[in-house]
């Protein structure tokens, strides 16, 4: 059975239960997405430990954002680990992202529009025009012209942002909560089914899973839920 689009936020307190999350949901899930904490905790040894002997594709979220020498460097360092999908803010401007697309050609560089834990009084904060729609989609097509492969984007936004850019640019949405589930952090959110259906090709699913008394059973119900929406 195909792995459904789906990307487990490995957000765990330690190695060994990141690793084990990471062997119970990869049969039924295509990525397992590491992040900033637990990469920063461990380096490297981190990638290997949650691929483990499978073929899960794995997400590495670091969200690079700096000047675009300093983001090649770091954008060669990590290729190393063959992650299929690396983040970098697209805030950090054409350059940058364009450094990051040339220093890793094996893998996808997924530009960061903007975080779904933003809402339009955020923006109006720091001073980025909105509403956050508008922002997304100024920055998805800024990405996409530098070079970027993937975009990151809040479910909310999918639908508009694929009429931005077009089939062939991989979307990539955080935010997605099972129906009844807590939104917690998140400011911009939809079920699973909705997401896909707006236009998304992977979803990036954490606590609903990881926090689940079986993650693997957890996982193996929204991938069931997914197949089911998506037969005629």
């Amino acid at each position: 059975m195909i792995p459904a689009p789906i990307a487990v936020a490995l957000d765990a307190p330690d190695l060994e239960t990141a690793a084990r999350w990471a062997s119970l949901v990869t049969p039924h899930v295509s990525t397992v997405k590491v992040g900033l904490e637990l990469y920063l905790r461990y380096g490297p040894d981190v990638v290997a430990s949650v691929r483990g002997a499978s073929r899960v594709q794995v997400f590495l979220d670091l969200k690079l954002h700096d000047i675009p020498a300093t983001v090649a460097g770091a954008t060669r360092a990590v290729a190393r680990l063959k992650p299929a999908f690396l983040t970098v803010h697209a805030g950090g401007g054409q350059a940058m992202i364009r450094a990051a697309v040339e220093a890793a050609p094996a893998t996808k560089i997924a530009a960061v529009t903007v975080l779904t834990s933003l809402n339009d009084a955020d923006l109006t904060s720091i001073g980025l025009a909105g509403p956050a729609s508008d922002a997304v989609r100024r920055l998805a097509a800024l990405a996409v012209d530098a070079g970027a492969q993937a975009l990151v984007c809040s479910p909310q936004e999918a639908a508009a942002v694929r009429a931005e850019v077009g089939p062939d640019i991989t979307l990539i949405t955080p935010g997605v909560r099972p129906p009844g589930a807590d939104t917690q952090d998140q400011a911009r959110v939809a079920t699973p089914e909705e997401a896909l259906s707006a236009g998304a090709d992977l979803l990036v699913i954490g606590r609903p899973i990881t926090g689940a008394p079986d993650p693997g059973a957890a996982a193996a119900a929204i991938a069931v839920a997914l197949r089911r929406a998506a037969t005629p």
